[in-house]
C-alpha cells in the first residue's frame, strides 16, 4: 500500500542560500510618513514645553515684583505719609496699616489684609480673593505679621498655593499700641492656570498641525517615492536572459543618481554575463585546436614506424604544454580578483633586478642590457614582480629581431617604483595599444601565444596598487613601464569588467605573447 510521503524539508545549506523571505513590515513611505509626523511632533512638544515653562516663570517672577512694589509703596507710606484724620505723622502702626489698605489696590488674583498682633484686623473690600476665609493661610501669616523684619514666602494649603509678602511694622513705644503688619498675597495656581490655559489651544492647534503635516507629508511621500516604485517594477522586468533594458533616469535629485547607479550595475552585469560566455567560447576554442591535432596525428598514427611514433610523441607533448599554459594563465586571472592574489614583502629591487636579468637572457638572442639598477626596498610579491617583468622580457625577445639590444631597468622616483623593458621592435599602433591588455587580444595571429599574457601583467600590476604604461613608436621598438607604489598597494583598486576578445588575425604585430622556455618555466615553478 503506497503511503504519501511528507514534503521534504529544506536543509541548512538550501537555507542559507535560499532564506526565507522575511515578513513584510512598514513601507518605505509609512515609515517616512512616522518619522516626519514623529519629528513634527517631537518639535511642537518640546516648543510648546519650553515656552510653557518660560511663561511659568515670567509669571512667578511679575508677581514678586508686583509684591515688592506694594510692599515698597506701603514703607513710602510708613516713611513720608500723614494720616488724613489728624493731619499728623501716623500716631500708631495700626492706623498705618489701615491707611494702606485703603490706598493700595490689589490686582487680580491679589489680595491685602491688615494683621494687629496676628490676626486679621482689616480687610480689603475690592479684591474677589478672600484671603480671611483660608484659615491654614491666616494661620502661617500670625508668624510672619509679628517678626521683626519683612518676607516673601510661598505658602500652600487645602485650598490652593499663594505668593505672599508681609510687611510688620513695631511700636516704637509701649504706648503706641500693638504690632501690626501688612500682607499681600497672590492666589498663584490662578494666576498660573489663566496662562496655561493659552497653552491648551496650543495643544490644540499643534494636534491639527500635525493632522495637516501627516496628511500632506503621505501626499509628498508618495510622490516622491513614486519613481523608486518605477526603479522596482523595471528592475523586476529585468531577467538573466534580457539585461539590455535599462531604467529610465529623471530629474537631478538622489533618486536619479540612484537610478543611475543602478543602470551602472546592469551595464557591468551585462558585461560581466557577456564576458563569461566570451570566455568559455574562447577558452573552448583555444583548446579545441590543440585537441583536434592530437586526435588527427593518433589517428594517422603508424605504430609500427618508431619515427612516426617519435615525431607523434613530441607533437602531443608539445600541444600538451601548450594547453597547461593556457589552463594556468586563465587560473592566474581568475585569481587576479581574489583577495590574497599578491603577499607583498620587502624586497630589494637591485637583487630583484639582477634576478630578472639572469632569466631574460636565456629567452632569446637579443643582447640583454641592465639600464639602470635602483637601489632600495620596495613592498612587493616578488613572485608575481617577476613574473610579470619576465612576460614582458618574453615580448621583448619574441618582438624584436635576433642581435637587437632590449633594455631592461628599475628606478626608484618619489614613492614608486618603475620596471622597463625596452625593445627594438616592430613598435604598436595606436589603436592597438589597449587591445593588447585585453584578454585574448592578439593582433598578430602569426606569432605563438593565447593572447593571455600582458592582461595578467596588468592584472598584477593591478593587485600592487600600480598601473602599465606603453610607449610605443611604430618601425623603431616599445618601452613597457610597470609602476607600483614601493610602500606597499594600500586598498585593492577597484577594476571594473573587461572584455574578452576573441583571437583573431586583424592586425600583424602585438607584443602579447606568452610563449617562455622551458628553462624559465622550470624556474617559476620551483619558485611556487
Amino acid at each position: 500500500m503506497d503511503m504519501e510521503r511528507p514534503p521534504a524539508q529544506p536543509d541548512a545549506a538550501t537555507l542559507r542560500r535560499f532564506p526565507r523571505p522575511a515578513a513584510r513590515g512598514l513601507s518605505v513611505r509609512s515609515r517616512i510618513l512616522v518619522a516626519v509626523v514623529g519629528l513634527a511632533a517631537l518639535a511642537l512638544l518640546a516648543a510648546g514645553a519650553t515656552a510653557f515653562v518660560i511663561q511659568q516663570v515670567q509669571v512667578e517672577q511679575r508677581m514678586d515684583a508686583e509684591l515688592r512694589a506694594d510692599a515698597e509703596q506701603f514703607r513710602v507710606l510708613h516713611d513720608v505719609g500723614i494720616d488724613p484724620t489728624t493731619g499728623e505723622d501716623f500716631s500708631s502702626p495700626t492706623d498705618l496699616v489701615r491707611t494702606a489698605l485703603q490706598r493700595i489696590m490689589p490686582t487680580r488674583n491679589e489680595d491685602v489684609v491688615g494683621m494687629v498682633d496676628g490676626e486679621v484686623a482689616y480687610t480689603s473690600s475690592v479684591t474677589r480673593m478672600t484671603m480671611e476665609d483660608d484659615d491654614q493661610l491666616i494661620e502661617a501669616l500670625a508668624p510672619l505679621a509679628t517678626a521683626e523684619r519683612s518676607s516673601m514666602t510661598t505658602i500652600t494649603t487645602d485650598v490652593t498655593t499663594y505668593r505672599v509678602a508681609v510687611v510688620p511694622v513695631q511700636p516704637e513705644g509701649p504706648e503706641d499700641g500693638s504690632v501690626a503688619a501688612f500682607a499681600m498675597a497672590y492666589d498663584a495656581s490662578a494666576e498660573k492656570d489663566i496662562f496655561a490655559e493659552g497653552f491648551m489651544i496650543y495643544a490644540i492647534v499643534a494636534t491639527l498641525s500635525l493632522v495637516v503635516v501627516a496628511v500632506v507629508g503621505s501626499v509628498i511621500a508618495g510622490r516622491l517615492l513614486r519613481p523608486v516604485g518605477v526603479l522596482a517594477h523595471s528592475a523586476r522586468r529585468i531577467g538573466r536572459e534580457d539585461l539590455t533594458e535599462r531604467i529610465p533616469v529623471t530629474g537631478r535629485d538622489d533618486l536619479a543618481e540612484m537610478t543611475r547607479s543602478v543602470n551602472e550595475m546592469l551595464d557591468r552585469l551585462e558585461t560581466s554575463m557577456r564576458a563569461q560566455d566570451q570566455l568559455v567560447q574562447d577558452v573552448s576554442h583555444e583548446l579545441r585546436t590543440p585537441l583536434t591535432i592530437l586526435r588527427g596525428h593518433l589517428e594517422v598514427l603508424d605504430v609500427g614506424d618508431p619515427e612516426d611514433v617519435i615525431a607523434t610523441r613530441r607533437l602531443t607533448l608539445d600541444e600538451m604544454q601548450r594547453m597547461n599554459r593556457v589552463i594556468d594563465d586563465m587560473t592566474t586571472l581568475a585569481q587576479a580578483g581574489q583577495p590574497g592574489f599578491v603577499h607583498p614583502a620587502p624586497v630589494e629591487v637591485g637583487r630583484l633586478t639582477d634576478e630578472v636579468y639572469d632569466k631574460a637572457v636565456a629567452l632569446g638572442e637579443q643582447r640583454w642590457v641592465v639600464a639602470a639598477r635602483a637601489e632600495g626596498e620596495a613592498m612587493l610579491d616578488r613572485e608575481r614582480i617577476t613574473q610579470a617583468w619576465l612576460q614582458l622580457a618574453a615580448n621583448a625577445a619574441k618582438f624584436s629581431p635576433p642581435g637587437a639590444e632590449v633594455r631592461m631597468g628599475s628606478e626608484l622616483v618619489g614613492s614608486e617604483l618603475r620596471l622597463t623593458m625596452r625593445d627594438q621592435g616592430s613598435g604598436i599602433a595606436e589603436e592597438d595599444q589597449e587591445r593588447i591588455f585585453t584578454r585574448f587580444g592578439r593582433t598578430d595571429a602569426s606569432k605563438p601565444g593565447s593572447g593571455l599574457g600582458l592582461p595578467i601583467v596588468r592584472e598584477i600590476v593591478r593587485a600592487h596598487g600600480g598601473r602599465v604604461e606603453v610607449d610605443s613608436e611604430l618601425a623603431v621598438g616599445t618601452v613597457f613601464t610597470i609602476v607600483v607604489p614601493t610602500d606597499g598597494p594600500g586598498e585593492a583598486p577597484v577594476v571594473e569588467d573587461e572584455p574578452i576578445l576573441e583571437p583573431d588575425d586583424t592586425n600583424p604585430d602585438a607584443p602579447d605573447a606568452d610563449e617562455r622556455t622551458d628553462s624559465e618555466r622550470s624556474e617559476r615553478e620551483a619558485a611556487r
